[in-house]
């Protein structure tokens, strides 16, 4: 992906990225109006755990919450992102195209979070589907109510953060409210959409059980959902918030133990949920 300012290469999103795009404007108050390019942290070939098949990760800039356990602490500006124009992602995308095809995959666009950029993913969605491509859009669904029916035609599955159950709890973790995410989660089961809900395992913090049977009787009735996947917290993102200068909450907290997953995926399979 190239642009005349610079160029984002093949790597992880673990990399850290800083300071690409110094003249990009505050991500604050941004509504994504720019069609012709967008802000990109960085792009993945190969996941196998992102939506089915192998797929392309494409990894947004921008993001309004503050997860205490941020991985990517890196994309929360959009200064921090590479610019890149739309037609290039295209391009690209379309060079994976065959081999994504041929492996059940497609494309997975995750962030930061993609709805800050909501006409750069929406252009990459809408060729991602003109390509023959499954499409996945990884988001908090904080800011849900961006994507318009028009937007969410051009995605296939929705892999839908729900970070707490609690909304105390959901403040303390992100900094932001719980209910916009419920919403549209709500609204994604009145569509029918296909959703794979993600609930990250952090000990000390979400794992409370109640705070997480509150998410499994939440999304148990909706028959949209697929799957609920349980997902350990790790330390592999730490590093970039001591570059960043960030005050880091989390550095003593462990990763959960197998039993810990365990007795989370019990809770949301005692709830009627198909989790894994």
């Amino acid at each position: 992906m190239r642009e005349a300012t610079g160029m984002v290469e093949v790597g992880s999103r673990y990399d850290l990225r800083t300071n690409q795009a110094p003249d990009a404007p505050e991500t604050e108050g941004f509504e994504g109006p720019k069609e012709t390019h967008g802000w990109v942290h960085s792009y993945e070939t190969g996941s196998t755990v992102d939506g089915p098949g192998v797929r392309v990760m494409l990894f947004m800039s921008g993001c309004f919450l503050r997860c205490q356990y941020c991985h990517n602490p890196d994309t929360w500006h959009l200064k921090d992102g590479t610019v890149v124009e739309l037609s290039h992602g295209i391009r690209r995308l379309r060079d994976f195209a065959p081999a994504l095809r041929a492996m059940g995959g497609g494309l997975t666009i995750s962030g930061g979070e993609p709805l800050v950029q909501l006409g750069f993913t929406r252009g990459m969605f809408a060729a991602a589907k003109q390509l023959g491509l499954h499409t996945a859009l990884d988001t908090s669904g904080f800011l849900g109510h961006r994507a318009d029916d028009d937007y969410l035609q051009h995605v296939d599955l929705v892999l839908l953060d729900i970070k707490s159950g609690d909304p105390d709890t959901y403040r303390r973790v992100t900094g932001a409210e719980l209910a916009p995410t419920l919403r549209f989660a709500e609204r994604l089961n009145a569509m029918g959409k296909a959703v794979w809900v993600r609930f990250v395992l952090v000990p000390g913090l979400t794992d409370a059980p109640d705070n997480i049977r509150k998410v499994a009787e939440f999304v148990a009735p909706m028959k949209n959902v697929e799957w609920v996947e349980v997902l350990p917290f790790h330390q592999m993102g730490a590093f970039k918030w001591k570059a960043l200068g960030l005050d880091y909450r989390l550095a003593d907290t462990p990763t959960p133990t197998e039993a810990q997953v365990q007795a989370a995926l019990e809770i949301f399979r005692a709830a009627g949920c198909r989790a894994r």
